[in-house]
């Protein structure tokens, strides 16, 4: 290939992820279980022909997902928890999310030409399966991040109220939390996602010190008083307008010298990397329809923009765990 860059390797790994996401679809590994089962079970349990089970799953065993032996099927040991729709640390919500985002994506060279998502976003009228899996996805990809996250966010040490805005189920705040124990918080998201962050405080224990607000940070006002707010994997999804209206909103909800975190990809100057926030602009592209992925330099320009100051990145990161601090004057 011309520049020793193989493209085709690029491009042959739809196969792969298809068949993959096409089992999470289907339900394989719920079906599969902890067991050992033929095909024929398999196509019965999810009413599909057992040719096409047969061949389906016969490639994920040649990836090493299952094991094959004669003629039943089984989920590798070291990836039965992953495949598991009841383990804590299950990636299957983030195997959802990415099949809903397929389809999305199918339409990327339509986008492309338009600018638009070729289906509008829906964000506050998704079926709750798929609400159900975003916040799933986040919460697995959080828990992989949050202990060393939380570590490198030692410029909030001294706060006593902190507001987590779009906190999802929680991920974040838990871990702030088990890391001081003086700090209360309150969980800023939409309706029907503040039920999953009320159970998941529950499980950990955290109740008497979380409470939650329902509300949609483009139409609502936040609640206001905290000397720290969280702004986690949220600008991508807004325009640089939409973002200088929300850090506005921020500001107004912090104390004097109160202290905002904003966690996402940050692009270098020519965009280029990290790739991992290259691609993900893509997503944007296909799913909203102002969002992407930015520079420090307009990341800093639309937080003064709301009369923030003393703004810093403190972490870096490729997989959107860059760490940007902010104050209010």
């Amino acid at each position: 290939m011309p520049n020793g860059i193989d493209v085709w390797k690029f491009v042959e790994s739809f196969r792969q992820a298809r068949i993959i996401l096409t089992a999470v679809e289907l339900g394989i590994f719920e079906a599969i279980g902890r067991g050992a089962k033929t095909a024929k079970f398999v196509a019965e349990q999810k009413e599909c022909s057992e040719r096409g089970i047969t061949f389906l799953l016969d490639a994920l065993s040649s990836f090493g997902i299952l094991k094959k032996r004669a003629k039943t099927y089984s989920i590798e040991k070291d990836l039965q928890t992953a495949l598991s729709p009841f383990a804590e640390d299950s990636i299957l919500p983030i195997l959802k999310h990415a099949a809903n985002m397929w389809q999305k994506w199918h339409h990327l060279t339509q986008v492309v030409k338009t600018g638009r998502p070729a289906v509008e976003p829906n964000i506050r009228n998704r079926a709750k399966s798929d609400t159900l899996a975003f916040i799933g996805a986040m919460h697995a990809i959080g828990t992989g991040l949050a202990g060393s996250i939380v570590r490198d966010c030692k410029v909030i040490d001294k706060a006593k109220r902190i507001l987590d805005i779009g906190g999802a189920s929680g991920t974040y705040t838990i871990a702030f939390l088990k890391k001081y124990k003086n700090l209360s918080a309150t969980i800023f998201d939409l309706p029907d996602v503040i039920p999953l962050a009320k159970g998941r405080i529950e499980k950990a224990g955290l109740n008497d010190r979380v409470n939650f607000c329902e509300g949609d940070f483009e139409f609502d006002d936040l609640p206001c008083g905290y000397d720290a707010a969280l702004l986690f994997a949220i600008i991508h999804q807004n325009s640089r307008e939409e973002n200088r209206i929300l850090f506005k909103k921020v500001f107004d909800a912090l104390t004097p010298h109160g202290i905002l975190l904003l966690r996402d990809h940050v692009m270098n100057k020519d965009r280029t990397s990290p790739r991992l926030g290259a691609v993900f602009a893509i997503n944007m592209l296909v799913a909203t329809n102002g969002g992407g992925t930015y520079t420090f330099d307009e990341i800093k320009d639309d937080l003064a923009s709301a009369d923030f100051s003393g703004i810093k990145m403190i972490r870096k990161g490729d997989y959107m765990d860059c760490i940007i601090k902010a104050c209010k004057k």
